[in-house]
């Protein structure tokens, strides 16, 4: 689950303005159930600024900053839990003056 984004026909997406800096997270726990997130890894495009990424043991946060006015970017988690399970989450980064 994606909490916090808004859902279009092509799936989730955030808006971002160009400038902002801001930790956006994924809410793994409704699939997860009794497992726990045991690694994170994201695969964020070209032109995407990124900081620091983050887990908890039902949660992924990855930073973003700078990123070009216009230009949508598109974010996909992987996981693999404690238990083995694998799967991705994707959303889409839209770049625009809010």
């Amino acid at each position: 689950m994606i909490t916090g984004f808004q859902q279009d026909a092509l799936g989730d997406y955030i808006v971002k303005a160009p400038t902002a800096e801001l930790d956006y997270t994924l809410d793994w726990s409704a699939w997860l159930g009794t497992d726990t997130i045991s690694v994170s890894v994201w695969s964020i495009p070209i032109g995407l600024t990124v900081g620091a990424a983050s887990n908890t043991p039902t949660t992924t946060t990855q930073w973003m900053g700078a990123s070009t006015l216009g230009t949508t970017y598109n974010v996909t988690n992987y996981i693999t839990s404690a238990g083995g399970r694998k799967d991705s989450r994707s959303f889409r980064v839209i770049c625009r003056n809010k």
